[in-house]
């Protein structure tokens, strides 16, 4: 508002709707003419489709006037429009006004009053200028707010190279299970290495051990909550424990494998010991060369190993593939005898003395997974994460019983 300017390089924030893919903003010269609709403005002055997170730091140092509007829209895999255009919000400008540049935190586990998962997953608003991100991890608030210098409390420090990396999120690979109360900021550099404005301000989130005694999701990223496209974990309505009417614990890990589930059992799932196990795996290495007998036997496995330290596993059947969308968008091919596979591990799974059947809600009249609930063709998107939670919530009583 015109009593509160923005400075040059104001950062301008949004929901993200259901189905949207990557987004264009507009900047306006005047109040558009045709609001709450999809065509450009006659008025812009500046749009860019290259937005690929719900934030956006722009330059607006050319513009010489104090007034400008700006609106967004949200667009599809083939850059359709998933709505209408946002309504249009002025931004009274100060050319003079001191600022320091930094990015903005993006997660939503604090809003909703979620733990972080095991496994990290930071994501935050990109500035302007910034080619690369260096993102810190301490246990103590660090002690140079808007500086450019690592704290003295640092416990890990990751480069983030690339502005589009992870859609600005990163996915820490290392678990953090050890109770106590953690600080993360990220800043961002340029060409050379050096310092891009300052580190966004620190974000607290705790660790509990205490978190995961009920119930815990373990998995790979369906289970983290790696969700459609651009949306990350750090996107809680992408995790489908936000949708569940229990406290849980998420022990997921992007990119994991039955094996893998397996060789990290004790380390990732014992500190916790849930006394329910929600259990989904398979589903990556069975769109590849991997021969469905040996999932059977990873995941029979860790059924054995719930078993032996009084763990109830709870297994959910795999959902379908969408071969077409995978090669459409991340340009790898699936085998051709994935559904038979897909078969032969949910006829395993249904074998199981709790198991929650949630493939028969995911499939489209050709057995695959319909493109609306999924546009990269194996990250299921908000509708579907609602559709898991909402079929495990109808389905726990009798599983817990």
């Amino acid at each position: 508002p015109p009593e509160f300017p923005a400075p040059e390089k104001p950062i301008l924030r949004w929901t993200i709707p259901p189905g949207s893919v990557y987004f264009e903003i507009e900047f306006l010269t005047a109040y558009p003419e045709n609001p709450n609709n999809i065509y450009p403005s006659a008025y812009r002055f500046f749009a860019t489709r290259e937005v690929f997170t719900n934030g956006y730091s722009v330059d607006l140092s050319q513009y010489r006037g104090d007034l400008l509007y700006w609106r967004v829209r949200a667009l599809d895999l083939e850059g359709n429009p998933v709505g209408v255009f946002s309504d249009a919000t002025p931004i009274y400008i100060d050319h003079n006004l001191a600022f320091v540049l930094k990015p903005v935190t993006n997660t939503g586990y604090n809003a909703a009053k979620m733990q972080m998962p095991l496994y990290p997953v930071y994501s935050w608003i990109p500035i302007y200028g910034a080619v690369a991100y260096e993102l810190e991890l301490t246990n103590a608030p660090p002690e140079n707010p808007n500086g450019t210098f690592p704290s003295k409390y640092q416990i890990r420090m990751y480069s983030v190279n690339g502005p589009y990396d992870y859609y600005f999120a990163y996915y820490d690979q290392v678990a953090l299970s050890t109770p106590g109360t953690y600080y993360w900021r990220v800043r961002g550099l340029d060409r050379a290495g050096g310092p891009v404005g300052a580190f966004s301000d620190a974000e607290q989130f705790k660790v509990s051990l205490g978190a995961g005694s009920y119930a815990a999701t373990f998995g790979d990223s369906t289970t983290q909550g790696g969700g459609d496209m651009i949306y990350s974990p750090a996107n809680v309505e992408s995790d489908y424990r936000y949708y569940l009417k229990f406290p849980t614990i998420n022990l997921g890990r992007s990119a994991d494998t039955a094996a893998g589930m397996l060789a990290r059992f004790e380390t990732d799932v014992l500190p916790f010991h849930p006394q329910y196990l929600i259990i989904l795996g398979g589903i990556p290495e069975l769109t590849e060369d991997v021969p469905a007998a040996q999932v059977i036997d990873n995941l029979a496995a860790i059924r054995d190993k719930c078993r032996l330290h009084g763990i109830r596993p709870i297994f959910l059947t795999l959902y379908p593939v969408n071969p077409a969308n995978i090669k459409r968008t991340a340009n790898h091919d699936t085998v051709s005898d994935w559904q038979d596979k897909f078969t032969q591990v949910n006829t395993f799974l249904r074998k199981q003395k709790y198991c929650i059947d949630i493939e028969p809600y995911f499939q489209d009249a050709d057995h695959n997974l319909p493109s609306y609930l999924s546009a990269d063709g194996i990250h299921l998107g908000i509708e579907g994460k609602k559709m898991m939670g909402q079929v495990i919530n109808d389905n726990w009583l009798r599983v817990t019983q």
